[in-house]
């Protein structure tokens, strides 16, 4: 469960940051970039299909300090795994590295991943060379053949994306942590900063979120609470909480006090 580590592996690249931040929705992007300095992350996730490419007119990626930020191109918006793969391929060609966060939606209701074709676009690109991060939905089944496709991580979804339910069904989360041996990384439906520290006393190694900070009425805040909220839950899940009980137990001992 990469209980002790300071740092979140994926593959052979380490973050200090546990948390993964969007750039869309932003009011500006000077709002954007404040909000990102506020969370302390040190990887955003970038739409492929909603950035200009060839830099001939201003993106979100020249607002970005890709000095010191490692960039997360998402396929968002595709729904087949061809389209998956073929804009994949396009992050690639157009500079933005190996790193791929992969999606393929079934729903546009939803917006709940279609597994069958997330996981053959995961097959294609693991053997093209990409470093695969998929969301998914929170089914263990699929979050272990995700892994043995050769993912470096599984993202399972808290809710449905930008519901901020938070994490609907916390047993879910619990049996992909135990059933798969990459992090595990909640994407998706987190509202607010109890709902990614329960994401990560659930053992998750990390939460990504997007509308959660950019839609709140003060984002750069929001950014705030969401890095503090997951370094709290880290240190809390590894801290190993009381167990709970039915009746009261006294905070003093009773041995040994004066008559």
């Amino acid at each position: 469960m990469h209980m002790g580590e300071d740092v979140l592996k994926l593959g052979d690249r380490s973050f200090r940051s546990r948390l993964i931040v969007g750039t869309g929705k932003y009011a500006s992007f000077k709002v954007m970039q404040e909000a990102i300095e506020a969370s302390g992350a040190d990887m955003v996730t970038v739409a492929v299909r909603r950035v200009s490419l060839d830099r001939r007119e201003e993106s979100l990626l020249d607002h970005l300090d890709l000095g010191r930020m490692t960039l997360l191109p998402n396929t968002a918006g595709c729904y087949t795994a061809d389209e998956a793969v073929r804009t994949a391929r396009l992050a690639r060609e157009a500079g933005l590295g190996d790193l791929i966060k992969l999606e393929v939606i079934g729903d546009p209701k939803t917006l709940y991943p279609d597994t069958a074709a997330l996981l053959e676009a995961a097959k294609t690109l693991v053997a093209e060379g990409f470093v695969v991060l998929p969301y998914t939905n929170d089914d263990p089944i699929v979050a272990r053949k995700l892994e043995d496709a050769g993912c470096v991580t599984v993202m399972p979804l808290a809710a449905p994306i930008g519901s901020g339910l938070g994490v609907c069904n916390p047993y879910s989360i619990r049996i992909i942590r135990e059933m798969v041996s990459v992090p595990v990384i909640v994407d998706a439906g987190v509202g607010t900063a109890s709902d990614a520290a329960v994401a990560m006393e659930l053992g998750a190694d990390g939460v990504l979120m997007n509308t959660g900070i950019a839609g709140a009425k003060d984002p750069v805040r929001m950014a705030r609470a969401m890095k503090l909220a997951i370094e709290a839950g880290w240190l809390a899940a590894h801290a190993g909480r009381i167990p709970r009980k039915l009746y009261a137990t006294a905070s003093s001992p009773v041995e040994g006090l004066l008559e």
